[in-house]
């Protein structure tokens, strides 16, 4: 990791969960690290909670579904901080939205935010690259097992998997321009299991409760996916991790 001390990272999603526990790791590897979330109060706590350490937390509120804050994101990004190295993507919604009477609204926002606001973060940071002959940076794409296949359980996220489907897809396709473009920039596909987060409080969940799912099902944390992350950075620049999966321990579907 020690390559990456004073480059620039971009975490969207950063004001809970995976998305703080990554900032914060790649904080204390000595990246700048400009955490993305609608949440500019929590990024701000996260803030005051890491200095004194190699790296910086730049906090700013961006959501997501709106192209232009994620615009205004990387322009700042370009004016303060030069561009863009590593890209994580890791904000998603869930909502347990069934296909034959499900909210429109919900799969419209599951799709805003898992495919299109993933796809615009990433062709801004790829474009920062290149701008900037980066030639060694990194996408990293927080999948899910759902964007695998589709889990044996009565939740049915059909929609939420269909998006993270996409996102298995995008990794491939994003991998094949590089390849074909004669970029050494690296894209990365992160899928967990079940990990302990707010997304089920978040979403609109109609069978059942976060509890429910915790509760007697093992579980991921988010340090967990952060570890990864490090893991996933750290591997020299001929190495590509493509996709890496990570389930607890005794996971059932």
């Amino acid at each position: 990791m020690e390559r990456w001390a004073g480059r620039v990272a971009v975490v969207t999603g950063a004001s809970s969960g995976i998305g703080a526990a990554i900032a914060q790791e790649l904080v204390k590897k000595g990246l700048h690290v400009v955490g993305l979330a609608r949440r500019i109060h929590r990024l701000q706590e996260a803030c005051d909670k890491l200095q004194n350490l190699p790296g910086q937390l730049y906090p700013m509120q961006c959501d997501i579904t709106k192209e232009q804050d994620i615009l205004n994101a990387f322009s700042w990004v370009k004016e303060h901080l030069g561009g863009v190295d590593v890209m994580v993507n890791n904000a998603g919604v869930a909502h347990q939205s069934f296909l034959a009477d499900g909210e429109t609204s919900e799969w419209r926002h599951m799709l805003e935010v898992n495919v299109l606001g993933l796809s615009i973060c990433t062709r801004e940071a790829i474009c920062s690259m290149k701008e900037r002959e980066v030639t060694d940076g990194h996408i990293v794409h927080i999948n899910s097992i759902s964007g695998h296949s589709l889990p044996q359980s009565p939740t049915m996220f059909y929609m939420y998997g269909a998006s993270k489907h996409a996102v298995t897809a995008l990794t491939e396709g994003l991998r094949r321009e590089l390849v074909n473009s004669n970029s050494k920039i690296r894209v990365t596909s992160l899928s967990p299991g079940l990990v302990h987060t707010e997304i089920m409080e978040a979403g609109h969940m109609r069978t059942f409760t976060s509890r429910d799912i915790f509760n007697g099902n093992p579980c991921l944390h988010p340090q967990d996916i952060a570890d990864a992350v490090l893991y996933i950075l750290g591997t020299p620049p001929h190495v590509q991790i493509h996709e890496l999966t990570i389930i607890p321990t005794g996971q059932k579907y």
